[in-house]
């Protein structure tokens, strides 16, 4: 069984500096083959990449059309039978590849997989995004094994096991070819952000498995290209996950379920406000009325999906989390 190692860049010279010689050093050349497909970069990585390692193979996209569209692009001409889409600020470690491999060998069911992401600045932290695998709440809100809002905990092990997960980061991210194609691949309308979670989601409401496998380890730095302290991102998350709620939850309450996840949308905006973060306020409003904009759009792509009923992991994250104080993960009937 083949992997691709796919390494989406935009301008991103010093990334790949950095990160490179860890995907070369630590990646099986005998079953295992790296490509940087580059999102229309104006900078010279391209170069860099040509002069100093030309056994990588280049996949030169038109025009930056984000995550969803750059990936899409650059994939219809990439032909294993395992992609692992890695983010450009990705380290990896000494056989993070085996366990992921092993697990596909052995598993025929399961269609995607990420492993355990830790902080690249503080290695005993998990990372932000994606941390021990994602779950989502009722409305949408994504969170993590190992950081739920801003709580993020130090890695002790407590996650080296492997388990079914909701959602996988995007961060690195392991899909079958066949699974990958089949779905449609990511929803070149979000751009960027949660159009894992739209993929993953859309995958289950097929019945396939998602897996999280902390025998392989990867060290993520976070932000490289939209920090989370930018106002953009907040309004991507926000749009999209709303997108998320429209395209794959089941129709019946659904108007309820967007009406109160708009409220608690506001409910944030007034947070961001008394925390003095007006421009974000201001984006969950421009992200309001982009959702609706396109609300007609994502009820029409949900005519072929089967749509489960059991996908939340907590009834309300927010209420777990800010009412209830629960600052680590938990997962229970009783949650739900």
């Amino acid at each position: 069984m083949n992997i691709a190692i796919v390494i989406l860049n935009w301008n991103g010279k010093q990334l790949l500096e950095q990160f490179l010689p860890s995907i070369i050093a630590y990646s099986d050349p005998s079953y295992s083959t790296i490509y940087v497909a580059d999102n229309a970069s104006t900078d010279d990585s391209m170069a860099f990449i040509r002069a100093q390692y030309p056994e990588i193979t280049i996949i030169q996209n038109s025009r930056n059309g984000g995550y969803a569209k750059g990936y899409n692009d650059a994939l219809k001409s990439v032909k294993e039978e395992i992609y692992a889409l890695v983010n450009s600020d990705i380290e990896v470690s000494a056989n993070w590849l085996i366990p992921i491999r092993n697990m596909y060998l052995s598993h025929e069911e399961i269609a995607i997989i990420q492993p355990k992401i830790l902080d690249f600045k503080q290695k005993d932290l998990f990372e932000y995004a994606g941390a021990a695998g994602g779950f989502i709440d009722k409305y949408g809100y994504p969170y993590c094994r190992g950081r739920i809002f801003d709580s993020i905990e130090k890695d002790e092990d407590q996650y080296n096991d492997t388990l079914p997960i909701f959602w996988a980061s995007g961060a690195c991210f392991f899909i079958k070819n066949k699974v990958f194609h089949e779905l449609g691949g990511f929803d070149e309308d979000y751009f960027a952000h949660q159009e894992e979670i739209d993929l993953c989601w859309r995958a289950q409401n097929l019945g396939l498995s998602i897996y999280y496998n902390g025998q392989s380890t990867v060290y993520h730095v976070g932000g490289a290209t939209l920090n989370e302290l930018n106002p953009q991102k907040t309004y991507l998350n926000f749009r999209n996950s709303l997108c998320n709620l429209v395209k794959n939850c089941p129709k019946k309450g659904l108007f309820l379920l967007i009406f109160t996840r708009l409220i608690l949308d506001g409910i944030a905006g007034v947070k961001f406000m008394m925390e003095l973060k007006p421009r974000h306020t201001y984006a969950i409003i421009r992200a309001h009325f982009s959702f609706y904009t396109r609300l007609s759009m994502m009820l029409n792509k949900r005519d072929y999906q089967r749509q489960k009923t059991d996908y939340y992991g907590s009834k309300s994250i927010v209420w777990d989390y800010f009412i209830k104080g629960n600052k680590k993960f938990i997962f229970t009937k009783e949650n739900r």
